[in-house]
């Protein structure tokens, strides 16, 4: 059974981009395949909650291996996705423009699949930031309902 959402998805306004895929890459240095933010729909500082997008595309690089005739999104990049929405919230609530490095993820749950043609909304919730390390709890969801959950651990480098 999925644990209880940290933000509910039917509450978030997901046509108001508050934070378009160019601000995100001001402060995330992902680039080409690798940026895996369309926009974000909620950010709350006072409360370290977080809500993202990525529209997933039939053009993507993975498509046409991961599985020939039936692309699922692997779980790697669902986990890439997590990682930057943690750093965007890091870098921007600290104001630090070095490198947050990924440097772990624990207990990470798979819970659905996704596909070309599907949005997968990231949330996240940040439980610390400190001057070494920042960790966040992320759950990401298609129409509704849970597909991957994880603990993201990120240290400045």
């Amino acid at each position: 059974m999925p644990p209880k959402p940290l933000l509910d998805p039917s509450q978030l306004d997901l046509g108001k981009v508050i934070v378009p895929k160019e601000e995100i890459y001001n402060w995330n240095p992902h680039r080409h395949e690798f940026q895996m933010l369309d926009g974000l729909v909620y950010v709350d500082y006072s409360t370290g909650l977080l809500a993202g997008y990525r529209d997933v595309r039939a053009d993507e690089f993975w498509v046409r291996g991961h599985i020939p005739g039936r692309p699922i999104m692997p779980g790697v990049l669902m986990i890439e996705t997590a990682a930057q929405l943690v750093s965007y919230y890091a870098m921007t609530a600290t104001k630090r423009h070095d490198f947050l490095a990924f440097s772990g993820v624990d207990n990470v749950r798979f819970r659905g699949q996704v596909t070309p043609g599907q949005r997968l909304l990231m949330v996240g919730q940040m439980l610390e930031i400190r001057p070494r390390r920042c960790v966040g709890q992320t759950q990401a969801f298609v129409d509704g309902s849970m597909v991957y959950e994880g603990l993201i651990t990120g240290m400045w480098v």
